[in-house]
């Protein structure tokens, strides 16, 4: 007969997860800010998959879109914090500019972006920006 106990006695909330990462702002920071989401997925989904494929990806591409944004509109460093919460994924991002993010007109042609909000709010439960006195907090919260 086994002596290991079938369930764990602590609360959820002790098994939140959190990668807290900070760059310095530059071009390469975006694909290192991806990189460092994709470490916490593959970790946190050992023990918590997701509820489908797409979360993860999602996941990824919202990191990839506040990275980008940080470093083309907001001069320095900024901080990306991923938390598991009860359902889903709270990714924060901390940059230096007070500016809240706005819309832009997506023109392809000339390949200068403008979609990348919209896909932000498209696939986030929920999205929140924070501007504080030397810079903003911008919060997405995804399903996993």
């Amino acid at each position: 007969m086994s002596t290991e106990p079938r369930w764990s006695r602590k609360p959820s909330y002790e098994y939140m997860r959190e990668c807290v990462a900070a760059f310095e702002g530059r071009l390469e920071d975006v694909t290192d800010a991806r990189l460092a989401a994709e470490a916490f997925l593959a970790d946190l989904s050992r023990s918590d998959p997701p509820s489908a494929p797409e979360p993860w990806d999602d996941i990824l591409l919202v990191v990839a879109e506040l990275a980008a944004n940080a470093v083309q509109y907001a001069p320095g460093p900024f901080r990306l914090t991923l938390r598991r919460t009860f359902d889903g994924v709270h990714v924060t991002l901390a940059d230096t500019s007070t500016s809240p993010p706005a819309p832009r007109v997506f023109r392809p042609a000339t390949g200068a972006g403008g979609i990348g909000w919209y896909l932000i709010q498209t696939l986030a439960e929920q999205v929140s920006v924070v501007v504080r006195e030397d810079g903003k907090d911008v919060h997405v919260f995804l399903p996993w």
